[in-house]
């Protein structure tokens, strides 16, 4: 048996922690970003409501500068009824007419914008709206997706990280425990084959005749003269 095989079984399980942790690592940011797009489509509803929002109020100052407009003409006309001079009749009339200009003016802007702008806008916010609907569905069953999967993965790595413990027992030899521990923080894979030709197949860097002839008789741990990476060959 390859005395190394011990630890290539270890890094198997090792290789599938590590895409674990980097899956689990990458869920939350993914949730992030789905959410975030789901933000900007509600932030242009939210635009499209407020410029609704906008008109109707500037709808409801025309009509109250109307209105207001409409009960001084209703006071002068009541006035009239007292003015007993020609020339101060005369002016009633002209400041009555004048102040009906301008209530019709108001009246027709207020008519002009629901009939012109209103239509358009509500036609924006019905768009976005059906917009977020959609998003929001397909958004909220992403993140329940991910939320399943990361539940998932938590209980995979939990189981994988029993079998590395009884893996770790099964390495019986306490310095190459050791070396593979530390090398596999700066080089991974840890464990690499050293091929037919004496290349290593981490680094790829012809091994001297020494180094491939101690892989090639099984001594224990041989380590990659350039990289350090822990050497077997198929026996």
């Amino acid at each position: 048996m390859n005395v190394v095989q011990p630890l290539i079984d270890l890094q198997e399980v090792d290789g599938r922690i590590r895409e674990l942790e980097r899956e689990a690592k990458d869920i939350p940011r993914r949730k992030a970003l789905e959410t975030a797009r789901l933000a900007g489509v509600n932030a242009a509803l939210e635009i499209a409501q407020s410029h609704v929002v906008a008109l109707q109020r500037r709808v409801k100052e025309d009509e109250v500068e109307a209105e207001e407009i409409r009960a001084k003409v209703r006071d002068l006309k009541t006035a009239q009824l007292g003015i007993k001079s020609n020339k101060e009749m005369q002016q009633a009339i002209i400041q009555i007419e004048s102040l009906e200009h301008e209530a019709e003016a108001a009246e027709n802007r207020a008519l002009a914008l629901q009939a012109d702008e209103m239509p358009s806008l509500e036609a924006r916010v019905r768009e976005a709206q059906e917009k977020v609907d959609a998003e929001k569905g397909g958004v909220d069953g992403f993140v329940d997706e991910l939320d399943q999967r990361l539940a998932e993965v938590k209980a995979e790595l939990a189981q994988l990280a029993e079998e590395r413990t009884a893996l770790v027992a099964k390495v019986t030899d306490p310095k190459m425990r050791l070396y593979y521990e530390r090398i596999r923080t700066k080089r991974w894979p840890a464990v690499v084959l050293l091929t037919d030709d004496g290349v290593c197949d981490g680094c790829h860097l012809v091994q001297p005749p020494s180094v491939a002839q101690m892989v090639q008789h099984n001594q224990g741990l041989v380590a990659c003269t350039m990289c350090g990476r822990i050497l077997y060959r198929d026996l």
